[in-house]
C-alpha cells in the first residue's frame, strides 16, 4: 500500500519543528506492514491518506480526498475522543519523518482529573491515568525528552517516573505546564533535581492558582531554583482585568517567564476578541509588561 500523511499545522505553519505524534505512530505501523510512507502530495495518488489537525485555526486543504482518515482536536466535525487503534498507539514513533526534530516525545500520563470549562481534556482522555514509562519513550540518539501531559502531578505514577528520570542523564521539558497546587515539598525537591531543557512550566489560568504559585515558587527557591528558571502560563479569558491582576502579581519575580494564552475554543464557539489578542501578541510576547503597566500601555496606544 501507498500511505500518504498530511500535518496540517506542518502546512500552514512556517518553521514547524514540533511534530505530530498521532501521525508518526501512524507512519511506524504501515511500515512495519511494508507499506510505503511519504508525505502526502496532492498529485500523487494513494492508496489511505491520513489527515491530522491539531489547531482549530489551521486551514482545511481543500485538496484533500474525500476519504482521507481525519484526526486530531482540530476537526471540528470529529468526536473529540476519537482515538488512535490500540495497535497502532503501541508502536515508538518514526522520528525519520521529522528529520529536524531533535528531542524525543510522549506522555507518561494521560488525562486530566480536573474538569475546567475551557479544556477539553478530561472529555478527550478521562481522568489522569498512567500511560508509558520515560524508558519507552525516550530516543537512543538524543538527550532531550518532551513530555505532554497535562497534569502529571495528579497521578502518583506521574510523580514516582519523574523521580525515576532524576540521574537519569536525560534532559526533559513539561510543555503543558505543571498544577502549582500539587506541589508540596518533596515535588518540589523532584523538579529541583532533574535536568530541564529550559524552564520548569506551570499554568496560572486564575486568580486562585496565584498564591500556590507563590508558594511553589517559594518551594523551589529553597532548592535553588530562580524564578527565572521558571515559565507560567496565563489563560486570558474575555474578563482581561482577571488576567492583569495575575500577570501584576507574577511579574515581581526577577527574571520570571509569563506567556500569555487567549482563550480559544472552537467546539464550544469561543474565539479571542482584539483585546484578548492584543494582550497576549503585542503587550505580553513583547515583553512591554515588564516596563509598563496595561492600562499605560492601553492609554500610550489609545486603544
Amino acid at each position: 500500500m501507498k500511505i500518504g500523511l498530511h500535518d496540517a499545522e506542518k502546512e500552514y505553519i512556517k518553521n514547524k519543528r514540533f511534530p505530530n505524534y498521532a501521525l508518526m505512530k501512524i507512519s511506524a505501523w504501515h511500515k512495519a506492514q511494508g507499506d510505503e510512507v511519504e508525505w502526502w502530495n496532492p498529485l500523487c495518488k494513494y492508496d489511505r491518506v491520513y489527515s491530522s489537525k491539531v489547531l482549530d485555526f489551521t486551514p482545511i486543504d481543500p485538496y484533500l480526498p474525500d476519504d482521507a482518515i481525519r484526526g486530531g482536536t482540530g476537526y471540528l466535525d470529529i468526536p473529540v475522543n476519537q482515538s488512535l487503534p490500540q495497535e497502532i498507539d503501541d508502536m515508538f514513533p518514526d522520528y525519520s519523518i521529522y528529520p529536524e526534530c531533535d528531542f524525543a516525545i510522549g506522555f507518561l500520563t494521560r488525562g486530566c482529573s480536573n474538569n475546567c470549562t475551557w479544556c477539553l481534556v478530561p472529555q478527550k482522555e478521562g481522568a489522569t491515568r498512567p500511560y508509558r514509562t520515560w524508558e519507552k519513550i525516550v530516543r537512543g540518539d538524543t538527550d532531550k525528552l518532551v513530555l505532554m501531559d497535562n497534569n502529571i502531578l495528579s497521578c502518583e505514577y506521574g510523580i514516582s517516573q519523574l523521580e525515576s528520570l532524576v540521574g537519569s542523564g536525560y534532559q526533559i521539558d513539561l510543555n503543558q505546564g505543571m498544577d502549582a497546587r500539587l506541589v508540596n515539598d518533596e515535588v518540589a525537591r523532584i523538579l529541583s533535581r532533574l535536568k530541564w531543557i529550559r524552564f520548569i512550566r506551570f499554568s496560572c489560568d486564575q486568580k486562585a492558582q496565584i498564591e500556590p504559585i507563590r508558594r511553589t515558587i517559594g518551594l523551589l527557591g529553597r532548592y535553588g531554583i530562580k524564578p527565572y528558571r521558571i515559565f507560567i502560563y496565563l489563560l486570558v479569558k474575555k474578563d482581561i482585568q482577571d488576567a492583569v491582576e495575575r500577570l501584576e502579581a507574577l511579574k515581581v519575580y526577577p527574571g520570571i517567564n509569563l506567556y500569555a494564552m487567549a482563550e480559544r475554543n472552537g467546539r464550544k464557539g469561543i474565539f479571542p476578541n482584539k483585546q484578548q489578542l492584543e494582550f497576549q501578541q503585542r503587550y505580553v510576547y513583547s515583553g512591554r509588561y515588564r516596563h509598563e503597566t496595561w492600562e499605560e500601555y492601553v492609554v500610550r496606544k489609545g486603544l
